[in-house]
């Protein structure tokens, strides 16, 4: 049995005994309710924080009216981007250019659960969670005092771990409308309590209006945007530190990193091994493959040399043998070749490899791009290709057209792809990632947010990433190329779980405090937006239960078209391509 499976039969198991412990009464003798498999544990202790945090009311007011406004925007802005896409995708079935089903459309990374969506880890997932909804739920709690509205309750959600915490306010004084308590004895199987109605002679809840709603509509907009704002300030605070003093206490040590080593050959002798970072052979830093591969070529067999590695970000010294300075280069494959282009007119094909180009040894992709980026339309260049079931290589002569998008830059037509493993003297293999640029990148997205390039890039990077390969954050392989400097040096590796927390908190609110905008009921924004919606209908009609009545309908109607654009989204792609 896989990990899985085991959580999910010890989860299916604590379900059961909430289950069985509900129906014996023992939850509620404890003040437990259930909803499902969450417990929701109550408690009055800290109430009276709750006043004290609230004194200074003017100063939460301005707070909260400037958290109405966020949430109009966002609201706004969400719901546009929830149209567009469905405009897209209602246009790429028209020209047949609807996406395959992929993990980016996949149901479990719609939502965002730690352990469920896979781009979001486990760890640093549930911390960030805990955060937003204590954050966003306690914003709440403290605008209904400053707004004297009871809460009843405070307290955890827990799941077997806790996953949140809770503030309960006094629905009869926020809303003015006083509910049925609804119980395990009238609600045994909990369908109720999430709105579902078994058959239409079920007695629906019981509504009672009180005289005069003692909350008004300012009062109410305040308190629910408060949880949005919240989680929009703690975005905001983990961010500015990320981007400022975390990502400023980081430098990379290189870009060079060993991805394979011949147990029997010198290097592997010498204590050299996978995942360390080159930094320095002999005097000569090494900032790339490249810059290593030029400073071995020429050296004779026997030569030895002292490569420093770094493991874990604790640099040593190593001692190695050249063994083979006549190491063919790996070359770059040709995965196409463009039409009408020089490369077509010669003979070049698909799944061959360049390995020289006019005698020049193509290592890398840098190695193919630098001789491109030098040559000139018309240049006549000889071109040596790689065959797997062929050895040696075959010459062709080519004549270079005019690049497309630079005219005095030389056009091969192919298009290539390297796998990013290069063969070198001392009986290793390297690899190589942009460590210095991709952490230049990172550091300069704040200045990209004055354009939608940067916003976009923010949202989507833990997912998408710079280049579509996802950004968990700074672990495993990735952090081997950095090391802390400066104020983070004495902190060691927990530099990178400051950033990683930061990422985390900072993207998981931005993202809740978003989603929470959407004119959807049971959502903050979805509450605003009815009684926003009921205050201009009853300017309209004059009529308050008419206006009541029209605002709900368009509340639920909104709420069911973004449910059935988030619906489209997931199963749109299946539709097309089939399940």
């Amino acid at each position: 049995m896989d990990g899985t499976n085991i959580a999910l039969t010890l989860f299916f198991l604590y379900w059961l005994a909430v289950i069985m412990l509900e129906r014996k009464g023992i939850l509620k003798k404890y003040n437990i309710s259930t909803y499902g498999p969450v417990l929701m544990i109550r408690t009055t202790h800290g109430l009276k924080l709750l006043d004290k945090l609230a004194i200074p009311k003017k100063a939460w007011r301005v707070y909260a009216d400037i958290g109405i406004r966020l949430m109009f925007i966002g609201m706004i802005a969400m719901f546009l981007v929830i149209i567009l896409s469905d405009l897209a995708m209602l246009a790429s079935i028209g020209d047949n250019s609807m996406p395959e089903p992929g993990k980016f459309n996949e149901a479990r990374n719609i939502f965002l659960i730690p352990g469920v969506n896979e781009f979001i880890p486990l760890t640093w997932g549930i911390i960030a969670l805990v955060v937003t909804l204590v954050v966003h739920e306690f914003s709440h709690a403290i605008l209904c005092r400053v707004e004297n509205i009871r809460v009843k309750s405070m307290g955890i959600l827990l799941a077997v771990v806790p996953i949140g915490g809770f503030a309960e306010p006094d629905e009869e004084e926020l809303f003015g409308k006083k509910e049925e308590e609804i119980t395990y004895e009238n609600d045994p199987y909990g369908d109720r309590r999430l709105g579902i109605t078994i058959n239409d002679d079920e007695p629906e809840k019981k509504v009672v209006k009180t005289d005069e709603k003692i909350a008004t509509r300012t009062q109410r907009a305040r308190i629910l945007a408060a949880g949005v704002m919240a989680n929009f300030v703690v975005a905001l605070i983990a961010f500015t530190l990320l981007f400022g003093p975390v990502l400023g206490a980081m430098s990379p040590l290189g870009d060079t990193m060993i991805v394979d080593v011949a147990e029997d050959s010198p290097a592997y002798a010498a204590g050299i091994r996978e995942n360390m970072v080159i930094t320095q052979i002999d005097d000569t830093q090494i900032g790339n493959v490249n810059d290593m591969l030029e400073y071995l070529e020429g050296l004779d067999t026997g030569t030895m040399v002292t490569l420093h590695a770094a493991s874990d970000r604790i640099i040593s010294t190593y001692d190695v043998e050249v063994i083979d300075p006549d190491i063919e280069p790996s070359g770059i494959s040709i995965q196409s070749i463009v039409e009408d282009s020089p490369a077509s007119a010669a003979g070049l094909e698909a799944g061959t490899s360049i390995m020289y180009i006019d005698g020049s040894p193509i290592r890398s992709y840098t190695d193919f791009q630098s001789i491109m980026n030098t040559s000139v339309p018309g240049q006549e260049v000889t071109v040596e290709i790689g065959r797997e079931d062929t050895e040696g290589t075959t010459s062709y002569n080519v004549t270079l057209a005019q690049h497309p998008d630079v005219e005095t830059k030389g056009f091969l037509g192919v298009v290539t792809s390297y796998d990013g493993q290069v063969a070198t003297s001392l009986g290793i293999s390297v690899g190589e990632f942009p460590a210095t640029a991709y952490l230049e990148l990172f550091k300069s997205i704040p200045q990209m947010l004055k354009g939608l390039a940067g916003w976009i890039i923010l949202l989507g990077l833990p997912i998408i990433g710079f280049a579509g390969e996802g950004f968990p954050g700074f672990s495993g392989t990735l952090a081997q190329f950095y090391e802390p400097v400066g104020w983070a040096e004495p902190f060691g590796i927990g530099v990178f779980w400051l950033a990683n927390a930061l990422l985390w908190i900072g993207w998981l609110n931005f993202y809740v405090g978003l989603f929470n905008c959407l004119p959807a009921v049971p959502l903050d924004g979805g509450h605003v937006f009815r009684d926003y919606m009921n205050a201009f209908l009853f300017r309209v009609t004059g009529n308050e239960e008419k206006a009541e009545h029209l605002s709900a309908l368009v509340a639920a109607t909104f709420a069911m078209l973004i449910l059935m654009s988030f619906l489209f989204m997931i199963f749109g792609p299946y539709i097309v391509h089939g399940f």
